[in-house]
């Protein structure tokens, strides 16, 4: 039997097409044949390149007898979180409302009305490790269906009325921006490992946005624990396994407090955010290790996640033939084989690689316990990673969602200012060209593209990243033209997500499909939330337009977002970065142009946050001095005279 999979183009629903349950994606056919046959919905989210979702898939999805349970009694439809950020929204915060935690796959139970009554992760096929087995979860849950129908409406009902409830309009919003500044970094010292970098306790996030918000403050500020916080951080994840050493790109996070054993999967957002930190924090310390762990990183972006067309993959998967990590593990034998004996010898010694291993037996490459860091063994690198790639196959989510292009090509655009490296500048630019011609049609974004065809209309987050994007190409070329269509996007953004009532964007437009509810997500996850990347956007081209309607809506959004982030600050970095902007107002740069040549080149001698004006002719505020290319430069509220040649 074929379940109803086939025609998607998503690769997670594609890996369940061959599935004897009878999958639908979602879709009205899905709800209305649960409403006609009178069965609950099981709904299963999850990701490509998921290791939980790949477990749960062959011990249960794979599985007869599961399947013969979930085909009688249920209606079983599939989503792919990265598709459809909304649905998954929803349903992981009833998740996390009932259980206290939330990860993927995401197990719901609903009605054909879409009212979850039971909500978890993963499950076993049989119990184990205290948790229900899969099986016996479906067969309670078909009785009480059966049974006690009258019990789980009513606890659909109180889920849903539990998550669509309105939050207390009477939120206190700080007089004082700094103070949730400070608080911020009070929360950060707080929360740092000081032996090994990162903040909290295993599994560790790279989270670099809140890296990125660090050197912000200490850009602002000089405050030296701040970036010592940094380099710390930077330093162990690059010595630690989380970083690829033989192929560039990071893990997205580690499973131990050392930055050593990742849980292998490599997704584009954290590999963007982290090309900006390691940008960014070379930029600030001039230590050109970071400079050579941003490199390392985009060849591997260039390498194994950019398509022929110039767009941007999504993720590698962490397992290898079933096995989590097998791809990435080596033995010392491996080594010898591929180097010879006595250069062999010397590289297992440097990236501890033993008999014993430092990962199930085996061995993930890293420089933790080596105090000598070198680029001698870089030569060796090509030949091991040659050998790595033909040991075994690591499954690509190969669809390019604008979102998280809109984080790589920003991304690109730092490393270009910081190299004055013209690739990375040419890579941006046929990404962002990429989105215009697959992802677009007029001023309206889709969520994502494979295989010729694009998927969905855009989400807040589309936008928003997109956005982002625009502006980072702006600043690295002064080309208007992206100025122009950032602006355009954002003002269908104010349109699309934008909450007149409340303040702050909701994640789902009034193009996207209604559902149960309308989420408002705020809080940084493990990337910036569409919400806080707002702020940001909105600040900045209230700066480059200098109008009353970008202005109000940024003030908007600050407050708004200031409330959201007046309990927990450290966990809006993104926000906090646009109210240190706020706060303490960036170097602005206006240059009246004589010859155009004068800007060439320019952008790559600014710091990353400058914010920079062109015009092309004189103004009464800006008149043209000697008739050649004029600068007025202002630091914060303090300007400089007029001048013809650009001192810093």
């Amino acid at each position: 039997m074929q379940n109803h999979l086939k025609n998607q183009t998503s690769p997670y629903l594609l890996q369940h097409v061959d599935n004897p349950v009878n999958w639908y994606p979602w879709s009205e056919e899905a709800f209305e044949k649960a409403k006609l046959e009178d069965k609950p919905i099981f709904l299963s989210i999850g990701y490509s390149t998921c290791h939980w979702c790949h477990v749960m898939a062959h011990e249960s999805f794979e599985d007869e007898e599961i399947a013969a349970i979930l085909n009688q009694n249920f209606i079983s439809i599939k989503v792919d979180k990265e598709e459809r950020p909304d649905i998954d929204s929803i349903y992981m915060s009833v998740c996390q409302a009932l259980t206290g935690s939330g990860g993927w796959p995401t197990t719901i139970f609903m009605t054909p009305e879409q009212k979850p009554f039971f909500a978890g992760t993963y499950f076993p096929k049989h119990a184990r490790w205290g948790s229900i087995g899969f099986q016996e979860l479906l067969e309670t849950i078909s009785k009480k269906w059966k049974n006690e129908r009258k019990t789980l409406l009513e606890s659909a009902n109180q889920i849903l009325n539990f998550i669509t409830k309105e939050e207390p309009s009477n939120k206190k919003i700080p007089n004082n921006p700094e103070h949730i500044l400070d608080k911020a970094l009070h929360i950060y010292t707080q929360t740092f490992d000081k032996e090994n970098g990162g903040f909290g306790q295993a599994p560790k996030f790279p989270s670099p946005h809140n890296l990125l918000f660090l050197m912000h403050y200490y850009e602002k500020t000089n405050h030296k624990p701040a970036i010592e916080m940094v380099d710390k951080t930077l330093l162990q994840m690059y010595r630690g396994g989380i970083f690829d050493h033989i192929g560039g790109g990071f893990s997205r996070y580690s499973t131990d407090n050392y930055f050593l054993a990742p849980h292998f999967e490599k997704m584009l957002y954290d590999n963007a955010l982290l090309i900006m930190a390691y940008a960014k924090a070379y930029e600030l310390t001039h230590n050109l290790l970071y400079l050579g762990v941003a490199e390392k990183t985009a060849a591997y972006i260039l390498n194994e996640m950019t398509s022929p067309r110039g767009g941007f993959y999504s993720a590698q998967d962490a397992d290898s033939e079933g096995i989590e990590g097998k791809f990435y593990l080596f033995e010392p034998i491996e080594i010898l084989k591929v180097l010879g004996k006595d250069d062999g010898k010397d590289f297992c010694r440097y990236f501890d690689i033993t008999e014993k291993g430092n990962f199930e037996g085996k061995n993930i490459p890293n420089l933790l316990h080596n105090n000598l860091i070198t680029a001698r063994y870089n030569n060796f690198l090509p030949k091991l990673y040659d050998y790595r790639k033909n040991r075994y196959h690591l499954h690509l989510d190969d669809k390019i969602l604008t979102s998280w292009n809109g984080l790589m090509i920003a991304a690109m655009c730092y490393l270009y200012r910081v190299t004055q490296n013209e690739k990375y500048l040419g890579v941006a630019e046929q990404a962002q060209t990429f989105i215009e011609n697959k992802l677009c049609e007029g001023d309206s974004l889709f969520v994502s593209w494979r295989e010729e065809q694009r998927s969905g209309k855009g989400f807040l987050e589309d936008y928003a990243n997109d956005i982002f994007a625009l502006l980072s190409l702006y600043e690295a070329t002064l080309d208007k033209s992206y100025l122009s269509r950032a602006q355009i996007l954002c003002d269908k953004s104010l349109s699309l997500f934008y909450d007149e009532a409340s303040s702050g964007f909701f994640l789902n437009g009034s193009e996207n499909e209604k559902l149960i509810m309308r989420p408002k997500e705020t809080y940084d996850g493990a990337m910036p939330s569409g919400n806080s990347m707002m702020a940001y956007n909105l600040l900045r081209l209230s700066h480059y337009f200098e109008n009353d309607h970008y202005n109000s809506f940024a003030q908007k959004q600050l407050k708004f977002m200031l409330s959201e982030a007046s309990r927990y600050p450290s966990g809006y970095a993104m926000f906090l970065i646009a109210l240190l902007d706020y706060v303490e107002l960036p170097t602005k740069i206006t240059v009246v142009v004589k010859e155009k040549k004068d800007l060439t080149g320019l952008m790559c001698k600014l710091p990353l946050n400058t914010i920079i004006k062109v015009l092309e002719e004189s103004t009464a505020e800006y008149p043209m001095k000697n008739n050649q290319t004029t600068y007025y430069v202002c630091k914060g509220r303090t300007c400089n005279p007029a001048t013809n040649e650009l001192l810093l």
